[in-house]
């Protein structure tokens, strides 16, 4: 065989083979890793398979309403969401031509980990296209925001970036 001959630790094709291997390894779960710190999550409804069964037509002409809309919404998030505090969020919306919209919002909190604990809570417009709400996170974890505006019949709504809530010091 041909690690008999090779005495050497260092030069043993056996030991250099399994080297690469636990390399390789280590490589591809550590891409795992950036994937996952790096990439916005894709959470699904609880309900998907039954909720708001449309049509593709239904679903693109929804996404052209959206599109046409072009509203715009910023959101301004504490620094730091401790675990069962309620964390004070303001969010503005404006049109396509920069006019605040007035109407009523709603925020949903989701985690796909526990679907249990998800929540709607009612923002109140404190002046025109300026809401503001406080939202406490049961469970640490991260967490994301779905925003939804009515104004007449318009709907908008837009998601949030991942938020991590951690243990209250």
């Amino acid at each position: 065989m041909i690690s008999q001959h090779s005495k050497k630790g260092l030069r043993n094709p056996w030991l250099l083979g399994m080297i690469g291997l636990i390399v390789l390894v280590l490589g591809v779960n550590g891409a795992f890793v950036w994937f996952a710190t790096h990439s916005r999550s894709t959470l699904v409804d609880r309900d998907y398979s039954t909720k708001d069964r449309k049509s593709n037509a239904a679903v693109v002409s929804d996404l052209q309403e959206q599109k046409a809309l072009a509203w715009k919404i910023s959101v301004n998030k504490p620094r730091r969401i401790a675990m069962g505090l309620p964390a004070k969020y303001e969010i503005s919306v404006a049109d396509r031509e920069g006019m605040p919209v007035s109407g009523t919002m709603e925020v949903e909190a989701y985690r796909a980990s526990d679907a249990s604990k998800d929540f709607t809570t009612v923002f109140r417009e404190v002046s025109p296209g300026n809401y503001r709400g406080d939202i406490s996170l049961p469970l640490k974890g991260y967490w994301e925001l779905r925003v939804r505006v009515r104004r007449g019949g318009d709907v908008f709504e837009a998601g949030t970036d991942r938020l991590m809530a951690e243990i209250a010091p």
